[in-house]
């Protein structure tokens, strides 16, 4: 333990030198919804709709549960040691090495993935407008784009995304706003049947029955990935004792609100037999309430939405790999930064990587959504459960005097660990029973077996090099 203590600390060092702590508290709480909210909501829902009904209200708000408590768990993880490599360090200094090299390479390929989801959503909504350009060019450009704003400065990033992330975010307080309007005052062409009784009245809330709330379980998760996003701007925040705890608190909570308002407001709004498993349901309401371009005005806010959340990716490989880097686990070339301090070299690895999600659009464009939101969710069960694990072995070893307590907590420890393992199996165990996201199940062993193996040569070479 000592030994790991001083490589962290070492690593901290390296740190504070090479990375600028230009994130105030409102770029870390916009880089976290950013990277959250995105083609989840706007895109998956839509199929997931048709899968669970309204009951898939219940699915978003256990899986909230979860989230509350991971993020909490997470925060006093954050506090007690705020780097950029964030839950990889702390699977590092309290699971085991092997654990932080599969849980660092594990989220590096967990955002690559998100961005190809996101690249695809890009495509699926220029569509809307050009149904004759092919999906793969859009997810193209964007790409290239996306890549070039994250080789700036750490801080003219955090603006960038702030503001980016801000479209959306008030796109749906305001469809909210809107919706709430039409069902209690009946504007609008759908004014007439819009209700809240719509959640019930289409063959019941759970109309599939309870299943269809288990099955879109692991929708939720996957739409709620990237909240963890805030561990990783950790390295580079502004006071981040003060700023840390406050952005974890907020985002959970406003997260919760948008995800779930905004469901509630779409099933109302139009009963959920009525809207299309393909393209995005807030599209689709917004095109059904007769304002003139409500609904071009609402596809390209969602375009921007999946802008923002692949944008966030982008940023969390490059300093994925720049921690892998510290821990001589990773190229010692994606431990360097560039003359403005941003880790260059893993960013652009990264986008290359994403250009994978761009053939797919080629290849197959109908299933490959469904493909990269499957092995998402496996990726994401994994780095939701290494902060919980970590989290528990963190507080042993505060009983044990071997690390200091902080005054930020998870509340009703260790139960709330293990309904969120419990949460976790549930999600995994669910992949197995649709044939389309079963591929996850497929992949994640094939990925494993290759992170042991290069776990195994990485511990071997790093053996043999002096200290």
């Amino acid at each position: 333990m000592t030994c790991i203590n001083e490589m962290l600390d070492k690593e901290q060092r390296q740190e504070a030198k090479d990375l600028e702590r230009g994130l105030k508290n409102r770029h870390i709480q916009l880089i976290a919804l950013g990277g959250a909210i995105g083609v989840g909501l706007f895109l998956g829902s839509a199929k997931a709709i048709k899968i669970a009904g309204p009951a898939l209200i219940l699915s978003f708000a256990i899986a909230g549960i979860a989230v509350f408590f991971t993020m909490r768990a997470l925060g006093e993880l954050l506090i007690h040691r705020p780097v950029a490599g964030s839950f990889t360090t702390y699977a590092e200094e309290y699971v085991g090495p092997w654990a932080g090299f599969f849980t660092g390479w594990n989220y590096w390929f967990l955002w690559v993935v998100v961005g190809m989801a996101e690249l695809t959503a890009i495509g699926v909504y220029v569509h809307y407008w050009f149904p004759q350009i092919p999906q793969w060019i859009p997810a193209l450009a964007s790409l290239i784009i996306l890549t070039s704003a994250n080789l700036i400065a750490v801080k003219i990033f955090g603006e960038f995304e702030f503001w980016f992330a801000l479209i959306k975010i008030v796109t749906i307080v305001g469809m909210i706003l809107l919706g709430l309007s039409i069902i209690f005052f009946g504007i609008t062409d759908l004014g007439p049947t819009a209700s809240f009784s719509n959640l019930w009245s289409h063959g019941g809330f759970a109309p599939i029955g309870i299943v269809g709330a288990v099955m879109t379980l692991q929708i939720a998760c996957f739409s709620y990935t990237g909240v963890e996003l805030i561990g990783v701007t950790a390295g580079e925040a502004e006071n981040p004792e003060k700023v840390l705890p406050q952005a974890t608190n907020s985002v959970t909570y406003r997260i919760l609100f948008f995800y779930i308002g905004a469901l509630i407001i779409i099933m109302s709004l139009v009963p959920w037999n009525q809207i299309s498993a393909t393209g995005s349901p807030f599209v689709q309401v917004f095109d059904k309430i007769g304002i003139p371009a409500a609904g071009g005005i609402i596809n390209f806010v969602v375009i921007t939405a999946a802008a923002s959340s692949c944008n966030s990716g982008i940023f969390s490989t490059g300093r994925m790999l720049y921690t892998l880097a510290q821990f001589r686990q990773a190229p010692a070339m994606f431990g360097k930064v560039n003359q403005r301090h941003v880790p260059a070299t893993g960013i652009l690895l990264s986008a290359a990587c994403m250009l994978i999600g761009v053939v797919l659009n080629y290849l197959t464009p109908e299933d490959v959504f469904t493909y990269v939101t499957s092995v998402v969710t496996v990726a994401a069960v994994w780095t939701w459960a290494i902060i919980v694990w970590s989290h528990l072995n963190f507080r042993r070893a505060v009983r044990e005097g071997k690390a200091q307590p902080v005054a930020y907590r998870l509340p009703w420890a260790p139960f709330s660990n293990w309904f969120v393992l419990l949460f976790l199996f549930v999600v995994t165990v669910t992949l197995g029973f649709d044939a389309e996201t079963r591929i996850a199940l497929y992949v994640a062993p094939v990925w494993f077996a290759i992170l042991a193996i290069c776990y195994r040569i990485s511990a071997k070479r790093t053996q043999a090099m002096p200290d």
